[in-house]
């Protein structure tokens, strides 16, 4: 039975406890959530080390990590350090995006050795099987693609990203507009090159029906993914873009009612002023399912700081509604990222995060910032660090330069705090 059977039928799960738990709230809230679909917790029956961690409205927003090797660089060791920079930076799920190397091997190890949740994207392994197998991926089968989300699905993947929305009508839609950039994600072109080539509709919207069972199965959350996301901003917002979501929120109501979890993602590269407009866009069309996105990157010149260009829209986003947020690294559109770019994303995405927790009023967002400033002035280093999203990085900044009283190296003797401190104390003279 899945969490969202569960929850339908009253019963709390040991998962929405832990969730609570972490949460501080009421487990019978969070079974509420899941319930009405506006709360997931990615759960695969099988990944048996499992924190769980839950997603959706009423809950802290949540920071994804990508990792995962190229065709051209990375092995299964370096995946799994990854996975730990990435979880000991304080990612809550982490993605194996892997495209090079042996992928299930990669994607076990990974399941295996995380206690977070992990995520994959199927149609990765399926075409580039299809080209070793039939020397192009339009020549993959459904039947092939299936096989490969079902061997993620027993291996214990906790949410599978599906671009079902990718559909010949908002393929129509791409075609009769045009674009700057196109097509940027990897999944839908693959996916727009078999609907050409094949002159098909998509499988996994054509046989959605079949996808549903495989994750009721194993309790695996879909999270329906945006094949057609600008990847420019002269392209956000545009027809294809809301082709694709109107498909998919329809596609969440008939997982819904199959009893199968279900997320949506987003964009993409986004301008600032549309960004709460298609979180509430996403949220009516999609009856309040949890809201996914990529950054989004507010400027397409941030080359080696989208890490900054991606937090700045998550900030914005998170604080209109959406739940989750995909970390961007500074390595995004130049290269695959290393340990330390996999670090700055996630501490950079969960500044993001919190930033929107205080906007949302998340239980204990606001009284961590207050906790910090009381401690500054205090000028407590020891506690500033273990209050900071990043302490190793706080310590190792403030005994960088020394100064030779309590306040920092920055204001010396001229510590605004101290001094104000040192006044107040002192009584006024007599006129």
């Amino acid at each position: 039975m899945t969490q969202l059977d569960l929850a339908r039928k009253g019963t709390i799960s040991p998962q929405m406890k832990t969730v609570a738990q972490a949460e501080g709230l009421a487990a019978e809230f969070i079974r509420e959530g899941v319930a009405d679909g506006t709360v997931v917790i990615p759960a695969n029956i099988n990944h048996v080390n499992l924190v769980s961690c839950g997603i959706g409205k009423g809950l802290s927003t949540k920071v994804n990590a990508n990792i995962g090797t190229s065709s051209d660089f990375g092995d299964i060791n370096t995946e799994l350090k990854k996975l730990q920079v990435a979880i000991d930076a304080g990612a809550d799920t982490v993605m194996d995006l892997s495209t090079g190397g042996d992928i299930p091997a990669t994607r076990r190890a990974i399941v295996g050795s995380s206690s977070a949740a992990i995520g994959t994207v199927p149609i990765y392994q399926a075409g580039i099987e299809a080209i070793e197998r039939y020397n192009a991926i339009v020549k993959m089968t459904a039947d092939d693609l299936f096989a490969v989300i079902e061997d993620n699905a027993r291996d214990g993947v906790d949410f599978i990203t599906v671009h079902c929305g990718v559909t010949q009508s908002a393929f129509g839609r791409l075609k009769q507009q045009g674009r700057v950039a196109d097509v940027v994600s990897r999944g839908g072109a693959f996916l727009i090159g078999w609907i050409i080539y094949n002159e098909c509709e998509n499988p996994l919207y054509d046989q959605y029906d079949r996808l549903l069972e495989i994750a009721r199965e194993f309790d695996v959350t879909l999270s329906l993914g945006d094949g057609m996301r600008p990847g420019s901003l002269a392209d956000a917002t545009d027809r294809a873009q809301v082709e694709e979501l109107l498909v998919i929120g329809e596609l969440v109501q008939r997982a819904q009612e199959a009893g199968v979890q279900v997320m949506v993602e987003g964009p993409g590269h986004l301008p600032l002023n549309q960004i709460e407009a298609n979180v509430r866009l996403e949220k009516a069309v999609c009856q309040g399912a949890p809201f996914y996105v990529l950054g989004p990157l507010v400027t397409d010149i941030g080359a080696g700081y989208d890490h900054i260009t991606g937090a700045i829209g998550g900030a914005i986003a998170a604080a209109a509604g959406t739940d989750f947020l995909c970390y961007v690294t500074p390595s995004e559109h130049l290269s695959i990222p290393d340990f330390e770019d996999v670090r700055q994303g996630v501490i950079a995405s969960r500044i993001a995060a919190h930033a929107g927790d205080i906007v949302k009023g998340v239980k204990g967002a606001a009284e961590q910032d207050r906790a910090m400033s009381m401690a500054r002035k205090k000028l407590d280093w020891v506690e500033q660090a273990r209050l900071s999203l990043d302490p190793e990085r706080a310590r190792r900044v403030h005994h960088q330069r020394t100064s030779s009283g309590s306040a920092c190296s920055m204001c010396g003797s001229y510590c605004a705090m101290e001094l104000v401190e040192k006044y107040l104390d002192v009584k006024a003279p007599r006129c």
